[in-house]
């Protein structure tokens, strides 16, 4: 039976009828666009070689004093005089970064990290004093207060605001691959050259090369607001900021947390040799097993459309953290041991790109400095109190009390910051508002 015009007058209509915003934001996504950017991907070649020279650089610092002294006490001050400088100088870093040129910042940190590693050379070559090496590493921890943040803040004048979280996304890949290929490098220079002197030259040329990318790298605009003294209210600003801007707190506030307390790896070597009786090659494949998660994670979320239900998300997989870390905790099974860890490295990348992208988007171009300073202080001392912490409690009630223990904490924070944070619960889109100012 032949159509009426106004059938067909219907169903063009219906074929011309635009897509909803959901379903074009489906269909149109391409995450690679991204890397068309000549700028980010300066950036993220830059970062890879200068993350994973540090690396390198943290394996060998590691085998030598550890080579040195014999002293597990000596190892336990690397990690302190990397983070006094983060505690001491995060305010003014954060500052510093907002109120200067973010790439001659970035490039002024690197060179304090090159003549650190030039330090170290030195002394790793002539078996210097270790207090010169332990000033070496405060000058490590400096150049990483400001490069950290700022490194993170410079997405935001290479791309525009709608690729901030594919931007994300690929720089988190690139982080994690040189978590997983750095450590292992450092090992195999260290026994190829028969010492750590030459894994910190190398680690330097790196760096160099990162000066010269970035040197080559053009930036848009940079908000900064008019020049006066650095008054105290100034340099609190970025904690006043996260004050009021509620889901981007609940959002640091899980990270921080689950790092505090589900410091699962920093047991890896008790779990190892007394509970899953695998010794040093089983360890190797346990250290690294979070790492590949985190890498074939952040892969998937490269090629995934943006999250639709953030907070959700979010929420779930800090929970899920929290879970694989129990069944780590209990296991007695190399196999499901390492998968437990596959699986938390996978819902931690989740996080961190959640936690990153939310801190571009929700914070004036002119506080990103503060705000990124402020993060990076939390995240990294919560890095080195959750090992202490870990280990002071696995010392008085057991290794696996202490993980099982983290990781039911974990998920009694999520249900605390869902609780507190309704805001979190009911964040959908990242960008979702990202023109309103929540800081009053």
């Amino acid at each position: 039976m032949p159509e009426s015009s106004e059938d067909i007058q219907n169903m063009e209509e219906a074929v011309l009828l635009p897509p909803t915003p959901e379903e074009a934001l489906v269909s149109s996504h391409d995450s690679r666009r991204v890397l068309r950017s000549r700028d980010f991907r300066l950036l993220i070649i830059g970062s890879f070689l200068a993350s994973f020279g540090q690396q390198m650089v943290t394996i060998a610092i590691g085998w030598e004093l550890y080579d040195r002294t014999g002293s597990a006490l000596v190892l336990g001050g690397v990690g302190l005089a990397q983070i006094i400088p983060v505690i001491v100088l995060f305010l003014p870093a954060g500052y510093i970064i907002d109120r200067y040129n973010r790439k001659a910042v970035l490039i002024a940190s690197i060179i304090l990290q090159i003549l650190a590693m030039l330090g170290l050379a030195a002394l790793s070559f002539t078996h210097g004093l270790l207090l010169l090496i332990y000033l070496c590493l405060l000058a490590l921890g400096t150049a990483q207060c400001f490069s950290q943040p700022v490194g993170q803040v410079l997405l935001a004048q290479v791309v525009d605001v709608d690729a901030f979280e594919d931007a994300t996304k690929w720089r988190s890949s690139i982080t994690q691959l040189s978590a997983v290929l750095g450590p292992a490098t450092g090992g195999f220079l260290i026994g190829l050259f028969n010492g750590s002197t030459d894994v910190y030259l190398i680690s330097t040329v790196l760096s160099l090369t990162f000066i010269v990318l970035l040197i080559f790298m053009r930036l848009k605009h940079q908000q900064v607001r008019k020049a006066g003294r650095p008054a105290p209210g100034e340099l609190l600003e970025g904690l006043r900021f996260l004050k009021h801007t509620q889901v981007l707190l609940a959002a640091i506030t899980l990270d921080l947390f689950a790092v505090l307390l589900g410091g699962a790896t920093s047991l890896l070597p008790v779990f190892a040799k007394s509970i899953l009786h695998v010794g040093p090659f089983g360890l190797g494949w346990l250290q690294g097993a979070d790492s590949v998660g985190a890498v074939c994670m952040a892969l998937l979320l490269a090629y995934r459309p943006p999250f639709k239900h953030a907070g959700r998300t979010l929420l779930l997989a800090v929970a899920g953290f929290g879970v694989a870390t129990i069944v780590f905790g209990l296991s007695h099974w190399f196999w499901l041991s390492l998968l437990a860890l596959f699986v938390l490295g996978g819902l931690d990348n989740i996080s961190v790109v959640i936690r990153s992208t939310l801190a571009l988007v929700r914070t004036p171009d002119e506080m990103r400095g503060r705000v990124g300073a402020v993060s990076s202080l939390f995240i990294g001392t919560s890095n080195q109190l959750g090992g202490f912490e870990s280990g002071l409690t696995a010392q008085v009630f057991g290794p696996i009390a202490s993980v099982v223990g983290g990781g039911i904490g974990t998920i009694l924070v999520v249900i605390l910051v869902a609780t507190l944070w309704p805001d979190m619960r009911n964040l959908r889109a990242l960008r979702e508002d990202h023109n309103q100012d929540d800081h009053h």
